[in-house]
């Protein structure tokens, strides 16, 4: 644990605040509240269950005390309902918002349906945080807003061409957060995630994601598919980063208003790669995987450049990514989530 991290836990520990996380049900937001509660926080929880999961807030029932579930409220509610915006927000000093509609494939498939719940929602959040009167409001953005860029590593303020309408939200999302910290005097700070994963992610559904869908399969056996030839590269980023990331975020003093920052390792991985890491830790009966063609919406490389993250808000990710794996396959292991 970074020095910077330590110490923002501790204060937290000695003032805690209070807090609302959107999204709370799901893979990050249910590792954010975690975390807040274990750190004695007040939170607030908001979801709607769309893609959030009911058994990732009975895990935090499980694994905290009754003292610090006693400081978890929750709201089953949409971020496209002001009134439900509102309630949330109340009362609340720092928000941190996971609540979205992901998957590029999906937005594909749907870019109303995308646009709606990750342009909208965000819209009638920063609405509610603004009339509340929120200190602060850390938002998640992507990595996909790089589209086609040829910069690596990928580096904030040199961007691509959009190549997907998830894409596209998500920086919409970026714009919207400049314009209110403009003219409303907001202070919106977003962060840019490269393939998070870790447990709790969701291994199954038509738009589930790479890691845990890949330890589902070998886990039950079952061979998987690599879109494209295995090259394709990814920075992933263990979930336990994307927490500390979030909480410098949110509590530096450091004027960061309207910025945003690259949230990972800072390094690449193959598919092929990560498919012999998933498969030797899973599976005591090793198998090839197949190939198909590139899905389209895909980038073919990804790599961050964290050094503006590292250097203000004094971000250091701690676990690299064949721990996360080892940890992840492990809980998966042990959680029974082979249905």
């Amino acid at each position: 644990m970074s020095d910077r991290y330590a110490t923002c836990l501790a204060a937290l520990r000695a003032q805690p605040l209070h807090w609302l996380v959107t999204g709370a049900a799901g893979f990050i937001g249910s590792h954010l509240v975690e975390t807040l509660l274990r750190y004695d926080q007040f939170v607030c929880g908001l979801d709607n269950f769309s893609t959030g999961r009911r058994e990732n807030l009975e895990a935090l029932a499980r694994s905290l005390s009754p003292e610090h579930i006693a400081r978890f409220r929750f709201i089953e509610g949409d971020i496209l309902d002001p009134a439900c915006c509102l309630e949330a927000a109340k009362g609340a000093q720092l928000i941190l918002h996971e609540a979205a509609l992901g998957s590029v494939s999906r937005s594909v498939k749907d870019p109303v349906l995308s646009n709606r719940v990750n342009v909208e929602g965000f819209l009638q959040l920063l609405l509610a945080a603004r009339a509340c009167g929120v200190r602060r409001v850390v938002y998640a953005s992507s990595s996909s807003v790089y589209g086609d860029t040829s910069h690596f590593p990928m580096v904030e303020h040199i961007l691509g061409s959009l190549q997907s309408p998830y894409a596209t939200t998500k920086r919409f999302n970026e714009l919207y957060a400049q314009v209110f910290c403009r003219l409303y005097g907001m202070d919106l700070v977003g962060l840019r995630y490269f393939n998070v994963f870790g447990p709790r992610q969701n291994p199954e559904g038509e738009y589930a994601a790479v890691i845990p869908r890949w330890i589902h399969s070998r886990l039950g056996g079952q061979q998987c598919t690599i879109f494209g030839d295995g090259t394709t590269s990814r920075d992933f980023c263990y979930v336990d980063n994307v927490v500390q990331a979030n909480l410098l975020a949110a509590t530096t003093p450091a004027n960061i208003t309207g910025e945003v920052f690259n949230i990972a390792l800072g390094g690449e991985t193959s598919l092929i790669d990560l498919y012999s890491m998933i498969d030797s830790a899973s599976s005591t009966n090793p198998a090839d995987p197949r190939f198909t063609n590139f899905r389209p919406g895909d980038i073919h490389r990804s790599r961050a450049d964290i050094s503006k993250a590292s250097k203000t808000l004094g971000y250091h990710p701690a676990v690299l990514v064949a721990d996360g794996i080892r940890r992840t396959v492990e809980y998966f292991k042990t959680s029974g989530s082979k249905r």
